[in-house]
Order: C-alpha cells, then structure tokens, then sequence
C-alpha cells in the first residue's frame, strides 16, 4: 500500500495534477468527485470491516459530523488482507 501512495504521488507531481482532478467510483455504483471538496482538509482512510480496529471508523464517523463544514472523511475500503469481503452494500453496511 505504501508503494501504491508513493506511486500515486509521483504520478501526480509529474503530471501536474492534484487530488482534485480525480474522480473516484463510490460503493452505490457512482463517482465522487474529489473537486466538490476543494476547500475542505481530506482525510482519505483505507477502510476494512472486518479488521480488529473496525471501531476506530465510529470515531472517523464522529470527527466528520463534528468538522462537517471543513473536513471531509473518504473511505476506499480494500481487501488487501482479507478483511473487507463481501459485495458493495455488505461493505457499506
């Protein structure tokens, strides 16, 4: 995972490109736009639902509700260990 994140810096530092000229499938089926959050600090969290530190995604869930209007909290889960099985919407769930 840390080679992908180096990757995809370099890739972007290159190509003069930045986040928000990406856009990204979301867990519905549909695409978010990382340009609708220009403005706000990103946090970008690699998700896994059934990883032991599952809980810590409530407080994720907290510190967006609470910074709503300046941070925005993406979630991209991955079943890079085995622990994110399942279709989109168990995934969601």
């Amino acid at each position: 995972m840390k080679t992908l994140l180096l990757l995809f810096f370099i890739s972007i530092s290159v190509n003069k490109q930045t986040i928000y000229s990406f856009k990204v499938p979301n867990l519905e089926g549909g695409t978010i736009d990382m340009a609708s959050f220009k403005g706000k600090k990103i946090l970008i969290v690699n998700t896994a639902s059934e990883c032991g530190f599952t809980p810590q995604l409530e407080d994720l869930q907290k510190l967006q509700q609470q910074y709503k209007n300046k941070v925005v909290v993406i979630g991209f889960p991955a079943n890079n260990f085995n622990q994110d099985k399942g279709t989109n919407a168990e995934i969601k769930e």
